[in-house]
């Protein structure tokens, strides 16, 4: 798909599979994109509207570029994403840029929204083919809108994903690399299909096997653990080594060792 709009820091993805979970989606979408530039935010919503839709805000624009160029068309839950940059910036990234920045309420978007679609009537009245690019483009005018206001006020419930039995014990590291990886540190959300995005980017990608683990993290939270295979113990330090320390979210570092 040729971009259509002007070069930004935020990616438009569309087409995603809106069967997956909320929380699951964005973990699998920073593991994929954060590869090609470092990751702001990423808004997603599972409001009837908004289905199969997200906004990527990167830091610069050199890595919404590469990830536009790398991942358009790539196959991502059974369904080829469709990406172009925004047609506006979005709240984080004018937040970045104005300290000062507010956004408007809802109420005030709504009118806004409302107002832009009398404007886009009277230009069709004026220009016919005009119009018609106005109506196509219009969905994606108020996804822009209502993609920042929606997202927090999601109610979808998570889906339910099933898990192994919780193990007794913890695995032991050894210091000899091995074709076995153990990740731990995992937060709840956390899939074979989302661990599987992070390391199938490494040659030699065989399995992962995420379960929940025994003990509780330092704060006391519950977390899960992960077993990951690979051909050889070679391949596998290449991915230890890229992956160790690996933020899957804000707060939560991920360690890998050998077992």
């Amino acid at each position: 798909m040729a971009t259509t709009n002007q070069p930004n820091t935020t990616l438009y993805v569309n087409n995603l599979n809106d069967k997956v979970n909320k929380d699951e989606l964005r973990l699998q979408l920073f593991a994929l994109f954060t590869t090609y530039g470092k990751i702001v935010d990423i808004v997603a919503s599972k409001s009837q509207k908004m289905r199969g839709q997200a906004f990527l805000i990167f830091t610069d624009l050199a890595g919404a570029t590469s990830a536009l160029r790398a991942c358009e068309g790539m196959v991502f839950y059974d369904k080829p994403m469709h990406i172009d940059y925004a047609k506006t910036k979005s709240y984080a990234t004018l937040r970045r840029e104005d300290p000062t920045f507010v956004p408007p309420t809802s109420a005030n978007a709504n009118a806004q929204a409302l107002q832009n679609g009398r404007s886009e009537k009277r230009q069709r009245d004026q220009d016919a083919e005009a119009g018609r690019t106005a109506k196509r483009e219009k969905p994606d005018d108020d996804d822009d809108e209502e993609m920042e206001i929606d997202d927090d006020d999601d109610a979808v419930q998570p889906e339910k994903t099933s898990t192994p039995a919780m193990p007794t014990t913890v695995p032991v590291a050894v210091q000899q690399p091995s074709a076995r990886l153990l990740c731990t540190n995992l937060p709840q959300e956390v899939t074979d299909d989302v661990l599987s995005v992070l390391f199938q980017q490494y040659k030699g990608f065989q399995t992962t096997r995420v379960a929940w683990s025994p003990t509780p993290n330092p704060d006391g939270m519950r977390v899960k653990m992960a077993e990951v295979s690979f051909e050889s113990s070679d391949l596998a330090t290449v991915a230890k080594k890229a992956l160790d320390g690996f933020s899957l979210k804000k707060g939560w570092s991920m360690s890998v060792v050998y077992i």
